[in-house]
């Protein structure tokens, strides 16, 4: 169903007596809105260099080589002509070799079709689109009429197509969530299952481009790799890996690709309407004009030459709704061996938990001693600015504690000191929206304070590190919420520390966690959940020792060394993830 059919069932739904026209559909009133808004970042707007253009159409295939008067290629948000320019110059070409007295409407009317929802972009386009086709030799009646049968001024999502693309290529548009009209967003989770969680917009763009492919086509984007490892590409992810092939893979993190620099990690994929296989994979090109052209070339071969080191074909990266693996083929193997033989860390008797988010951190948190409540209702915290040095240096800080041992809130007038302490405090706590949403609550932390997880040894990792960062915390202090905490009753914790300290783990976190600026890795408790690990009883007496010893020493080189006698790796093996044996 269209837009408008849909808003007339919608309207008629509710007023069946009132005139259709009178009224404006609350849906196309949000779509409008987003057409006309002015700024690049609110309509997730990003330009990308021509070269990268050109690279990504040679790997859609959409080249001068091939009769492209005879295919049709859709570009889903044209913005200003970045990808339309180019495919319209390669077009011209083509069919002017094969057709030089060819009548242009009736050779070409079909062999484009570009959306762009922002008015005054799509009228400067079109104007620039006009204008090439008059400098190519088109007249201006010709010129005209193509471009209004290729362009059109809409929402993709909301669009209707006249059949299949052999090619879908473009730069989507990122936009978040809640810069969507909720009118709008209700409609687009209506109709595309894989706007899951907190997608951003540019994953329903792909689900539709892919569901536009003709058998055989392919859908080249460059994009966000976001998608590929988290919690709301799985949708999407599962999409792919049953019904298409995940041909080629570009991570372009750190490259300049576009002509701003953007907080997006992009990566250019080319996924065919075709029966699985492998994937061929590439790291960082050089962009250059040159390097991007043999680039494209090694990755098309049909057979991928034994001399090509900037290029892998990886087999199973694709493996339903699991985060996609792209490292080393050797890599892979590791990791898969692993998670055959030992179960996960949870499954082995370790937890996994964040310490507390209070939502007002000025008011909760200050300094322990000066905390002027009841001795019951504050707690010792670790942060992790106590952490930086490999062991825990307090500086001091304390947490609030409003809740009962039982987890409901502490009756304030059987506490005057916190009454007070909150009381004047109240207007910054009140401001939050757990606050709002429950106002006789409103002295809540976010989380729930369970004090005896203070009094309990733990495990200390911050969210974002390089490399893993896993302190011990003997069981004195209360966790602050940028800090994962590993607890267990049955690994000691020492030896569970060595193992979160070495490379293997580092290996677990990089392969299924998304990468950050500068190389750094998200070690999150859905990240860590994957680590796998053997059974406590299953260790040798001596390689507990082994393990222990080496964390305490927080000798990472000695921890690896005793990791690799724990799973029982084999010099590939240790060769695979960089390490050696002793």
């Amino acid at each position: 169903m269209d837009t408008i059919g849909f808003c007339e069932v919608f309207l008629m739904s509710l007023l069946p007596n009132m005139a259709i026209n009178a009224l404006q559909c609350p849906i196309s009133a949000a779509s409008e809105a987003l057409a006309t808004q002015g700024g690049h970042e609110e309509r997730g707007a990003v330009f990308t260099r021509s070269e990268v253009v050109d690279f990504i159409l040679d790997l859609a295939g959409y080249t001068v080589n091939q009769p492209l008067y005879t295919k049709r290629v859709l570009e889903p948000s044209f913005g200003g002509g970045d990808f339309l320019l180019p495919i319209v110059k390669r077009l011209l070409t083509t069919w002017r070799a094969a057709n030089p007295n060819g009548d242009a409407i009736g050779d070409l009317s079909d062999a484009v079709r570009a959306i762009e929802l922002h008015r005054d972009t799509y009228t400067s386009t079109r104007i620039a689109v006009i204008d090439l086709l008059s400098r190519e030799g088109l007249g201006g009646d010709v010129a005209l009429k193509l471009t209004d049968r290729w362009l059109t001024q809409g929402d993709f999502l909301l669009t209707s197509f006249d059949g299949h693309f052999d090619f879908v290529v473009g730069n989507p548009p990122y936009v978040r969530q809640e810069l969507i009209p909720a009118p709008l967003l209700a409609e687009y989770r209506r109709r595309y299952k894989t706007l899951y969680d907190r997608a951003d917009l540019y994953i329903p763009f792909i689900e539709r481009s892919l569901f536009l492919l003709a058998k055989g086509g392919g859908l080249t984007f460059i994009c966000a790799d976001r998608w590929m490892k988290n919690r709301y590409g799985g949708p999407l992810r599962e999409l792919v890996a049953s019904q298409f092939h995940l041909k080629i893979y570009v991570d372009m993190t750190g490259t300049p690709a576009f002509h701003s620099d953007v907080s997006a990690y992009p990566a250019i994929t080319v996924i065919n309407r075709e029966r699985p296989g492998p994937t061929r994979v590439t790291h960082a090109p050089v962009i250059t004009r040159l390097n991007l052209e043999a680039l494209a070339g090694k990755l098309l071969e049909k057979v991928l030459p034994n001399d090509v080191t900037s290029v892998r074909e990886v087999a199973s990266v694709v493996n339903g709704s699991e985060p996609w693996l792209l490292e080393s083929p050797d890599q892979i193997a590791l990791i898969r061996r692993i998670e055959e033989q030992f179960p996960s860390l949870e499954e082995a008797g370790c937890k996994v938990g964040i310490g507390v988010a209070t939502g007002a951190d000025k008011a909760f948190i200050g300094d322990f001693e000066t905390l002027d409540v009841e001795s019951d209702r504050k707690l010792p915290l670790v942060t992790t600015k106590d952490i930086l040095s490999g062991e825990v240096v307090w500086r001091g800080q304390g947490v609030i504690n409003p809740f009962e041992d039982s987890g409901g809130l502490v009756d304030l007038r059987k506490y005057p000191r916190l009454n007070r302490y909150l009381e004047e405090r109240r207007d910054v706590i009140e401001r939050r929206h757990c606050a709002k949403k429950a106002p006789s609550n409103w002295y809540r932390t976010i989380d729930r304070v369970t004090p005896s997880l203070a009094a309990k040894p733990k495990l200390l990792i911050p969210d974002i590190k390089g490399e893993a960062h896993v302190v011990f915390e003997g069981g004195v202090l209360y966790p602050h919420h940028n800090l994962y905490v590993v607890t267990s009753d049955t690994w000691d914790l020492r030896a569970l520390q060595a193992v979160l300290l070495s490379t293997i783990s580092r290996l677990f976190v990089a392969t299924y966690s998304t990468k950050m600026r500068g190389g750094f890795l998200r070690f999150q408790a859905q990240y860590l959940r994957r680590i796998r690990i053997p059974y406590w009883s299953d260790v040798p007496e001596t390689l507990r020792a082994e393990l222990a010893e080496a964390a305490q020493k927080f000798d990472v080189a000695a921890c690896n060394n005793a990791v690799f006698k724990l799973y029982k790796l084999s010099a590939l093996e240790v060769s695979a993830i960089g390490g050696n044996c002793k």
